[in-house]
C-alpha cells in the first residue's frame, strides 16, 4: 500500500500519542545580519539525515529506542518576526502541555525565544544553558530588538540574573561582554566551568532549556553557518559537553543557525544531524 512522502528524521517515525520526544522545526531567518540561508536548516538536516546511522557509538544506544515523532516544520511569517515566534510558543506550549520534550530544529537562533517563553509560562524558576560563538546579548541590533544578536537578552528578561549559563562565547561588543559580567553566567572560549553549573542545577533541582547555536563549533568543523567565528570548540568536545548538560533537568531544547547552502560539501550538514542524534540519545539516556 502506498503512503504519502512524508521525510522524517531518521529513527524520528514513532506516532504522537506514544512519543517522549517531539521535534518540530522554525524555518526561520529574517533578522540574520550576515549570511542568510539558517531556515533551510530544518529541512536539510531531515533529508541528510538518511546518511546516517541510527546507532550511536559514542552513547551504545539507538535513536529508534528514544520514541520520537517529527512534526515537521512550521509555517512562519518571514515578514514578521513577532508573528513567527508567536507561532513557535504556540507549538512548543503544545508539546508541553501534553507531556512530551520539545526539540526545535532552527532556523537563526532568533527562534529560541518562543521557545523559552513558553517554556518559562510551565516551568517559572527556569536556567538556561546556552552553547554559542556569540554573546547574542545586544538590547538591539540596527534598531531591532527581535535579532538572533538579542536572543539571550531577550530571555534575561523573561529569567533574570543568574539563570542564564553561557559557554564557548568568543565574540560580542564590548557592552554586551560587560553586561554578562554584571547579568549571566558567562563562560568565555570553551566549555571551562560547565560540570560544575550542571552539578549545582541537579542539586538544586531546577528545570533547563538548552539551547545550541552550531556555531559554537570551530569552523574548521563547521563551515556551513551565517556567522562562523574561528577558535571554536571541536565536534568531539561538543558531543561530550551535551551529554553532560543531559544529566540535569532538561525541559527543552534546540539546535539552530545551520545554513546548509554555505558548506557545498554537506560536512556541515553531516554534522548537524549527528549533533541532533546525539542531544535526542542523551536525553533519553537520562530519562526525559
Amino acid at each position: 500500500m502506498l503512503k504519502p512522502n512524508i521525510e522524517n528524521f531518521i529513527g524520528c517515525d514513532c506516532n504522537y500519542e506514544c512519543a517522549r520526544i517531539v521535534l518540530y522545526g522554525a524555518p526561520f531567518d529574517s533578522t540574520t545580519s550576515f549570511r542568510p540561508g539558517a531556515r533551510f536548516g530544518p529541512s536539510a538536516m531531515r533529508h541528510e539525515s538518511f546518511g546516517l546511522e541510527t546507532f550511536s557509538p559514542y552513547q551504545d544506544a539507538d535513536l529508534t529506542d528514544c520514541a520520537v515523532f517529527d512534526s515537521g516544520d512550521l509555517e512562519l511569517c518571514f515578514g514578521s518576526a513577532q508573528t513567527a515566534l508567536e507561532d513557535i510558543e504556540a507549538r512548543a506550549a503544545e508539546i508541553l502541555r501534553d507531556g512530551k520534550f520539545p526539540v526545535m530544529l532552527g532556523g537563526e537562533h532568533l527562534v529560541t525565544l518562543g521557545a523559552v517563553r513558553a517554556a518559562v509560562k510551565r516551568h517559572p524558576d527556569l536556567h538556561i544553558i546556552h552553547f554559542d560563538a556569540h554573546a547574542d546579548l545586544r538590547d538591539d541590533y540596527l534598531g531591532a530588538r527581535l535579532s538572533h544578536a538579542c536572543i539571550l537578552r531577550r530571555c534575561h528578561e523573561l529569567v533574570g540574573d543568574g539563570r542564564i549559563h553561557q559557554f564557548c562565547i568568543r565574540s560580542g561588543d564590548r557592552e554586551e561582554f560587560r553586561f554578562a559580567d554584571e547579568h549571566t553566567d558567562m563562560h568565555r572560549f570553551r566549555f571551562d566551568g560547565l560540570e560544575k553549573t550542571v552539578a549545582a542545577l541537579r542539586e538544586q533541582n531546577v528545570p533547563v532549556y538548552f539551547t545550541i547555536d552550531l556555531d559554537c563549533l570551530d569552523p574548521s568543523a563547521f563551515p556551513g553557518t551565517g556567522t562562523p567565528e574561528a577558535g571554536g570548540v571541536s565536534f568531539l568536545h561538543l558531543l561530550d559537553a551535551i551529554r553532560t548538560v543531559c544529566a540535569a533537568r532538561v525541559v527543552g531544547a534546540d539546535v539552530s543557525e545551520l545554513a546548509p547552502m554555505l558548506d557545498a560539501s554537506g560536512v556541515s550538514t553531516a554534522t548537524a544531524c549527528k549533533v541532533l542524534r546525539e542531544l535526542m540519545i542523551a536525553l533519553c539516556k537520562n530519562g526525559i
